[in-house]
């Protein structure tokens, strides 16, 4: 079982180091660059990586644009602001020398918020399939959280340790990532999916989401990170209503002048 880790990245100077020290256990680590302008390509190749540059053609096609090119069938798939756990490093250091019965792995995800593990709130387990045969997997075509698919018949087990996930310093960048990536691309998939909005809908949307996550996920139990973690899900859900309330304005046909 030969493994290769694989990691897309741009401007990543700032995480690439941890994120391939985190898989130097694999045969290959190979990280797919779109254009990074800052130290992101100097720094992985310093420490072994082979890399390879591609301009951005969205989340799923550069994923896997980084499988097709790995040197291995088995992918281990990482993102940059990821670390693999020292339990889940001996996990996988155990699977590869035994006999494997699967073809793809799930695993589950542990974020850090504001300097605290995060256990509710729908924050964990968070399990992704990161650890699979490419023979018998690939990259969803879809805007938004992107997901690897399995064959019809591929057979999918779980791994016990965990991914380490930092995707949010501070809550600035918290609301950026919400106002400029996760929000809109929300919108555009649920636009390409044919859903429609209402002022309506929009109304409701932040507050289910807030009462969703910080009571019905327990997200209370996880103090002031946790009512964090409730509202900016809230803001999300407002606006990425909001937005797709606007594409479908833009879309529907206009009054014609009176004449």
């Amino acid at each position: 079982m030969q493994i290769s880790a694989v990691i897309i990245t741009y401007n990543e100077e700032k995480n690439i180091e941890d994120a391939i020290r985190s898989v130097d256990w694999a045969d290959e680590i190979l990280l797919v660059d779109s254009e990074s302008t800052d130290r992101t390509r100097e720094l992985a190749e310093a420490l072994g990586a082979r890399v390879i540059v591609n301009a951005w053609p969205g989340f799923s096609a550069q994923k896997q644009l980084a499988v097709d090119e790995a040197g291995n069938d088995w992918i281990f798939s990482l993102d940059a602001d990821e670390r693999v756990s020292d339990a889940l490093k001996n996990e996988i250091l155990a699977l590869k020398g035994s006999a494997v019965t699967a073809d793809g792995y799930r695993i589950p995800r542990l974020s850090y918020y504001m300097g605290k593990a995060i256990r509710h709130g729908g924050w964990y387990p968070d399990s992704q399939l990161r650890l699979f045969d490419r023979r018998k997997g690939r990259w969803k075509d879809v805007v938004i959280h992107e997901s690897v698919a399995m064959a019809d018949g591929a057979r999918v087990e779980r791994l016990n340790s965990d991914i380490i996930h930092y995707s949010v310093e501070n809550a600035q960048h918290h609301a950026k990532m919400i106002a400029e990536r996760y929000a809109p691309l929300a919108a555009k998939q649920m636009f390409a999916d044919g859903r429609t909005t209402s002022p309506l809908k929009m109304a409701f949307a932040g507050w289910f989401a807030f009462v969703q996550t910080y009571f019905f996920k327990l997200g209370f139990l996880e103090g002031f990170p946790g009512f964090c973690i409730a509202y900016f899900a809230a803001h999300h859900a407002f606006l990425k209503h909001l937005v797709l309330w606007e594409m479908q304005n833009e879309k529907a046909p206009r009054d014609k002048p009176a004449s």
